[in-house]
């Protein structure tokens, strides 16, 4: 009998993605999406994410620091030949050390679901590195890079190997219904 296989495992990994998101506290939730928004240049990000004018300059400094995504994204290298490693791994640093700075992403697990849907799956052998090095930089104060250290577990930094799999769930704001106003 010639049966179809459809691949069962995709719904389940974006299952396990809406999970996750679900898991983030709701300032997490609201920074990743607005980071998707900003990189992905979906939608006007100011007028969507933009509360006060602390928040809009926020806004357009992470517009500036995101710039560099695309030159990330080609560097990333495909094995551990340290002569690949400075050029990726800094500006992967500088911007993560950025969104680490905005004490939105309170975990390692949040700034992996991030920069998995910024960068790609070929990054997450590099995040945990670049995680510990922006979450151990000066402008954080201590008591935040304790919790951003803590939260990487043993096993997300030492893992031996990678899932290949790109994200499938990209969170975006979602506007919300007056359902007393809606028939």
């Amino acid at each position: 009998m010639g049966q179809q296989h459809s691949k069962p495992t995709d719904g389940a990994v974006t299952l396990a993605e809406l999970r996750e998101f679900a898991s983030f506290p709701a300032a997490t939730q609201r920074y990743i999406r607005r980071s998707l928004d900003v990189a992905f240049h979906r939608g006007d990000a100011m007028e969507t994410w933009g509360r006060d004018v602390v928040e809009e300059a926020s806004i357009r400094a992470q517009a500036r620091i995101y710039g560099r995504l695309d030159e990330i994204k080609h560097l990333v290298p495909d094995d551990s030949g340290l002569d690949q490693i400075e050029p990726f791994m800094a500006p992967l640093v500088t911007v993560s050390a950025f969104d680490l700075g905005q004490n939105r992403l309170s975990s390692f697990s949040a700034y992996r679901f991030l920069y998995e849907r910024l960068i790609g799956a070929g990054s997450r052998p590099w995040l945990p590195g670049a995680f510990c090095a922006a979450a151990s930089l000066p402008h954080l104060h201590p008591e935040r890079r304790r919790a951003l250290l803590q939260s990487i577990s043993e096993a997300a930094a030492t893992a031996a190997g990678w899932s290949s799999r790109e994200p499938s769930f990209f969170p975006e704001w979602v506007e919300k219904v007056d359902i007393s106003k809606a028939h």
